[in-house]
């Protein structure tokens, strides 16, 4: 009996001991409702110019009516061209395209702005981090996903289905849905994302930011369209048919 109970034992801690090297147990989002407010609709960009927006002016463009971002120097942290006003549930559609280099750009976010982020920083006008950010961020085209800036990056969202169906160099179609704690993204009439952060107390009211990956070669990424709901109306992704 005493064998039996030994042996028992040892199979109990190396079950244990393999189920420790496993990936962790994902933790079931909570959910969390739209917030209630008027839904309006806001035209982001003119088409003309950078009204609305603040960024470094020597990365941030307006040509042929389109937003382009583009370095020639190496930058050490991601820059954004934000928006001056700040969102929490929202619906944004716009086009995007990476023009040069293989690095994606993204959408950021439910965050807050020139983070501190990780202790690094020497000085901000070397580093260029006046227009950093800390947040929630969508990812296109190349790397697929969602991040969470400065935080608790990659968030484990499949890329699969967003490659299937976007273009490296040439023009996506995108829609992002915001509400509650929910995040839904279109790439070109197909659903792509569908997302509840399951720490919702990291959520805020904030800019939207379009973003200009670090990299250490010369890259440009181009946006157009940047239309706004706030509060939407409809519950669902648009420009999924």
């Amino acid at each position: 009996m005493r064998m039996l109970t030994l042996s028992a034992v040892l199979l109990c801690a190396g079950f244990a001991a393999a189920q420790d090297k496993k990936a962790p147990l994902k933790v079931e989002a909570p959910v969390v409702k739209p917030l209630e407010g008027k839904s309006v609709t806001i035209q982001l960009f003119d088409g003309k110019s950078l009204a609305g927006w603040e960024g470094y002016p020597d990365l941030w463009s307006v040509k042929d009516g389109i937003i382009v971002a583009k370095n020639d120097k190496p930058l050490t942290y991601s820059t954004y061209l934000l928006t001056k006003d700040k969102y929490t549930d929202f619906r944004l559609t716009f086009a995007t395209k990476l023009a040069e280099s293989e690095m994606h750009s993204g959408i950021a976010f439910w965050g807050e702005v020139s983070p501190k982020a990780d202790g690094k920083v020497k000085d901000p006008k070397i580093d260029r981090t006046e227009f950093t950010y800390k947040g929630h961020l969508v990812m296109f085209p190349s790397g697929y996903g969602m991040y969470d800036l400065f935080g608790r990056n990659g968030l484990g969202v499949d890329a699969a289905p967003a490659k299937k169906v976007g273009k490296q160099h040439d023009w996506n179609d995108v829609e992002i849905l915001a509400q509650g704690n929910r995040v839904r993204v279109a790439i070109n009439g197909a659903a792509v994302v569908d997302w509840r952060d399951p720490k919702p107390e990291t959520i805020q009211a904030a800019p939207i930011g379009l973003q200009l990956h670090s990299n250490k070669v010369p890259q440009e990424v181009q946006f157009k369209g940047l239309t706004l709901e706030t509060f939407p109306k409809e519950d669902k992704l648009l420009s999924v048919k």
